[in-house]
C-alpha cells in the first residue's frame, strides 16, 4: 500500500474508505468489513451524520482485538457552522466523542464557507456569515489550537482552491498538510497537483468514481458517467478489471490519496485490490485527455438568493 509520509513521520495510507453517504445501519457493517479487508485509512466527516455508528464499529474491533487505533488513520472534518476560532474545539470535541476516539489523524475545514451556529443546512440566504465576518484565517487559529492540545496530529482544508491555499499560507502558523478536493478524470486539477507539490501539501481525490449515489438534487440532467466512460470501459477490459479499479488507481498513480465510498462487501474488495492494477504510460495518457474540468459537486447549495457566497468565487474562476 502506497503511503503519504508527514514531517512527523506518520504515514497515511493512500487508499482510503470514504463514509460520506453511508446509511445508517450499514456504515457499521461496512467499516468492520472494510477493516478485514485491509482498509486502515478512513474519512469521515460531522456532516455526514453517521459518526456515532463509525465509532461503535472502531470501538469493537478495537475491544475485539483485530486492529489497534495507532494502526488506523482517521480524518473527520469541521463543518461549516462551526467557523471561528472559539468554535473549533468544542466541534472536534463532538466528533471525537461520536467516533470514540481521543484523537484524530487529521481534521480538515470542510468548506471555505460559514453557516450560522444553528444552521446545519441553509435555507435561505441569511443562514450563512461571510468569509469578511468569519474569515478563514480565524478558524484556522482554532484548527491550530486543537493541534497543540494534541486531539488532532495533523490539519487541512477542503474544497479549497489555490487562490485560497495561498491566503491561508500567508497567515498560518501550522501550515496546512492536506487539501481534499473533488478529482477524477473529468476533473484532473494538474495545475493544484503542481502548486501542492511545491507546498509540500497532499492531496486527496474526492467523487474519484463521480458520485453517482449523491442526491438527485445534486445532479444535473445532462451528466456524464465515469465508470460507463468509452475510455476507461476500455482500459478496465484489457487489463481484465472494473473500471472502478482503473478509475483508483489511476488517482493513486497521480500521487494523490483516494477515498472511494461503498458499503458492498463485493465493493469493497475490489476497490482496496485497485493497487494490483497496472497502468502504463499509454493508460495514463489516455486518461489525460479525458479532462474536460467539469465537476459533480458544484457547490450551488451555497449560493442561493442573498448569499455571500457565488460558484465563481467559491472556485475562484
Amino acid at each position: 500500500m502506497k503511503v503519504f509520509e508527514f514531517q512527523n513521520g506518520d504515514k497515511m495510507p493512500m487508499l482510503g474508505l470514504g463514509t460520506w453517504k453511508a446509511a445508517p445501519g450499514q456504515v457499521y457493517d461496512a467499516v468492520r468489513e472494510a477493516i478485514k479487508i485491509g482498509y486502515r485509512h478512513f474519512d469521515c466527516a460531522a456532516i455526514y451524520r453517521n459518526e456515532e455508528e463509525i465509532g461503535q464499529a472502531f470501538e469493537d474491533v478495537f475491544a475485539a482485538g483485530e486492529v489497534t487505533r495507532e494502526e488506523l488513520w482517521i480524518t473527520s472534518k469541521l463543518w461549516n457552522n462551526a467557523h471561528g476560532e472559539e468554535n473549533v474545539l468544542s466541534a472536534l470535541q463532538k466528533t471525537l466523542a461520536d467516533l470514540r476516539l481521543s484523537y484524530l489523524d487529521l481534521y480538515l475545514i470542510h468548506w471555505p464557507v460559514a453557516l450560522k451556529p444553528e444552521v446545519l443546512f441553509p435555507e435561505s440566504g441569511t443562514d450563512f456569515f461571510s468569509l469578511e465576518e468569519k474569515p478563514i484565517a480565524n478558524t484556522w487559529k482554532g484548527m491550530e489550537n486543537v493541534v497543540k492540545a494534541g486531539l488532532t496530529r495533523h490539519i487541512g482544508v477542503s474544497n479549497f482552491t489555490i487562490n485560497k491555499l495561498k491566503q491561508l499560507l500567508n497567515t498560518c502558523d501550522i501550515r496546512p498538510e492536506m487539501n481534499q478536493i473533488e478529482m477524477h478524470p473529468f476533473l484532473q486539477q494538474p495545475e493544484m497537483i503542481k502548486y501542492c507539490q511545491e507546498q509540500h501539501i497532499f492531496l486527496t481525490a474526492y467523487s474519484p468514481l463521480g458520485s453517482g449515489d449523491r442526491p438527485d438534487i445534486l445532479k444535473s440532467s445532462d451528466e456524464v458517467s465515469l465508470l460507463e466512460n468509452e475510455v476507461i470501459m476500455r482500459i478496465a477490459e484489457a487489463k481484465g478489471c472494473s473500471p472502478a479499479q482503473v478509475l483508483i488507481q489511476w488517482a493513486l498513480e497521480r500521487g494523490t490519496a483516494v477515498i472511494p465510498k461503498s458499503a458492498n462487501p463485493v465493493r469493497l474488495k475490489q476497490n482496496f485490490e485497485s493497487t494490483t492494477v497496472q497502468l502504463g504510460p499509454d493508460d495514463m495518457n489516455e486518461i489525460a485527455r479525458l479532462d474536460q474540468h467539469a465537476r459533480y459537486i458544484k457547490g450551488i447549495f451555497w449560493t442561493m438568493p442573498e448569499s455571500p457566497y457565488t460558484v465563481e468565487e467559491l472556485w475562484d474562476e
